[in-house]
């Protein structure tokens, strides 16, 4: 008998709303999402800048309560009171983009990863626990690096510390925020392999947010493509990235070197999120209904005026498009 495995995060029907300003209607930031990750899997949030991805990955991790919907771990509702986040933190960590700015340059190495040991009362051997945090990703021997500052590390160090702090509680969880946009080429791929040799050795979980693609293909086992607020397509990451169905997938994909063919150069800038165009919100930066492919697939007026559903969460592939929806209908 096979078994389902068990989400150990889900939000169902996520939305955050934010006030608008100087009387603008308020900013839908993230407008219906559904979203599950499994223990020892890494789900990479994927989309352009504005398009709601660090504002959901902070309500998942408790820092933005939800203005309608439900995040739950490991089964159970998540509790915004802060004796329940402070227990709930300790499992599932962050890990910032910008090694530089998370770290306090005045602290040693030592004391930037005992920080969260001493806030939550660590009660063993805090020194062993460093040491062993420090071994796991890759700075080794450890105590080489107990009184170093952030200014002696290189950026790859940098990072390396940064995601000691988070593993040094032994989550079960991180969310990593672009985890290698301030490095160097050269160093990306080092982070990526630890943090999938982290996944297979200490079976973490982790949401990766990113506007890459390309990283997501890397180290993803699934992917949420995300836009104005919404995923409009999920599924398996070798799926969606060899033949993404949503046009916004597709132009993502293809300014990655690898693509080969033509960049899809997107028209005009993202809605802004207390604007949400009638319709899919995708269709006025739509090149499939730019090009007459929509209207030939008789899904045009669709496209500008009927909304689409919210994706449900779970591993199967899924796609919030008009003229995808159709040419599966179609057989095409």
């Amino acid at each position: 008998m096979t078994t389902t495995p068990v989400d150990l995060l889900s939000a169902q029907g996520l939305r955050i709303t934010f006030p608008g300003r100087h009387g603008a209607e308020p900013a839908r930031a993230v407008d219906g999402v559904d979203l599950d990750i499994r223990p020892g899997e890494i789900v990479a949030l994927v989309g352009e800048s504005g398009c709601g991805k660090t504002t959901l990955a902070r309500s998942l991790l408790g820092l933005v309560p939800p203005t309608a919907g439900q995040v739950t771990f490991d089964g159970k509702p998540l509790d915004y009171r802060s004796r329940a986040l402070k227990a709930y933190r300790k499992r599932v960590q962050l890990v910032l983009q910008d090694p530089s700015g998370s770290l306090n340059p005045r602290h040693t190495v030592y004391d930037a990863v005992a920080e969260g040991l001493r806030i939550h009362g660590y009660a063993g051997d805090e020194r062993q626990a460093v040491h062993d945090a420090l071994s796991r990703a890759g700075l080794r021997p450890p105590e080489r690096f107990f009184l170093r500052y952030p200014h002696e590390l290189s950026g790859g160090q940098r990072q390396r510390v940064v995601i000691t702090g988070a593993l040094v509680l032994e989550p079960e969880l991180i969310v990593a925020d672009e985890p290698v946009a301030s490095l160097d080429a050269s160093v990306r791929g080092e982070i990526l392999a630890l943090l999938l040799r982290l996944r297979d050795e200490l079976g973490l979980s982790a949401l990766v947010v990113t506007h890459d693609l390309g990283l997501a293909w890397n180290i993803a086992d699934r992917v949420a493509v995300m836009y104005l607020g919404r995923i409009v397509e999920t599924g398996d990451v070798e799926q969606i990235l060899t033949a993404p169905r949503h046009p916004y997938t597709q132009a993502l994909l293809s300014v990655l070197p690898e693509a080969g063919g033509d960049p899809v150069v997107l028209t005009g800038e993202p809605p802004d999120p207390s604007r949400v165009p009638s319709g899919c919100r995708f269709h006025a930066r739509c090149q499939v209904l730019a090009s007459g492919e929509a209207e030939r697939a008789g899904v045009a007026d669709a496209c500008r005026t009927q909304d689409l559903p919210v994706l449900a969460g779970g591993s199967e592939t899924q796609v919030a498009c008009h003229w995808a929806t159709a040419k599966v209908a179609a057989g095409s």
